[in-house]
């Protein structure tokens, strides 16, 4: 089946969103309401085990400060307090704080060019979503991207298959068609689930995940002056790690993967 579509994740995929993004910008949600809090680096690891900023925020609140005096219902705050978060994170990107991984421009750029179709399948809101592409691709760039399924567009989150399907759905295309680029188990679930074959580019919060569903694990999609690191891989794909390893992830590869 030839590749007609490349599909991306955004936070910790994309760019190292989750590190110096949404932790930060939750920070200066919290020093703006006053509250007592800070998440740092690891902490916020252990955070991002629930899927959704909301999510993980009521997931802090309910199990790390039970005694705390809500201002007005759970609900009701958490919604507040992700409004402010997301304020504060929409000037992160504008600020030009947050930048692409390695590779991903020149992927990007190379699925163009071989007429293969761009999609986003993310968790965040679409607003999210949209601010980070606006902050960090060129407008050429932005305009290659078909689709955008978020995590405000469906009823459940990853690792449930809902976003993937919504794209799916949208691409008009099956799962066999596509191939997803991810950097989290929830997210490789999510594709599994949706039957659609992950590449993982792992970073600092994932690389001790479980990722032995993927059809290959990388450091990064490599580019000329980074190239990528493979970690673990399918047998089925062996014959062509040598092509990969210390090299670059390619459309062409990534159409080799999608075969066997």
């Amino acid at each position: 089946m030839k590749l007609k579509a490349l599909i991306f994740d955004v936070d910790g995929t994309v760019a190292e969103t989750e590190r110096d993004g949404h932790r930060v910008a939750f920070n200066l949600a919290f020093d703006e309401l006053n509250l007592p809090w800070q998440w740092d680096v690891d902490f916020y690891g252990k955070l991002l085990k629930i899927g959704g900023g909301k999510e993980r925020f009521t997931y802090y609140v309910n199990n790390y400060q039970q005694d705390f005096k809500l201002p007005a219902s759970l609900d009701e705050f958490v919604l507040n307090v992700h409004k402010i978060k997301n304020q504060y994170y929409a000037q992160l990107v504008q600020d030009k704080t947050i930048k692409l991984r390695t590779g991903v421009a020149r992927l990007m750029t190379e699925a163009h060019e071989k007429n293969v179709r761009l999609a986003i399948a993310s968790t965040s809101a679409v607003k999210n979503v949209k601010a980070l592409l606006d902050g960090t691709c060129d407008p050429k760039m932005i305009s290659w991207i078909e689709v955008i399924a978020a995590g405000d567009m469906v009823e459940n989150k990853k690792p449930a298959p809902d976003i993937y399907q919504l794209a799916l759905k949208k691409l008009n295309l099956s799962p066999h068609e596509c191939v997803t680029i991810e950097d989290t188990n929830q997210g490789l679930v999510a594709a599994t689930k949706a039957n659609i074959k992950a590449i993982i580019t792992i970073n600092d919060y994932t690389k001790d995940e479980n990722f032995d569903s993927a059809m290959v694990v990388l450091n990064s999609l490599g580019d000329e002056k980074n190239p990528c690191n493979v970690i673990q891989y399918q047998d089925e794909i062996s014959s062509l790690i040598p092509q990969l390893d210390k090299k670059c992830l390619t459309i062409d590869l990534i159409d080799d993967i999608l075969s066997r």
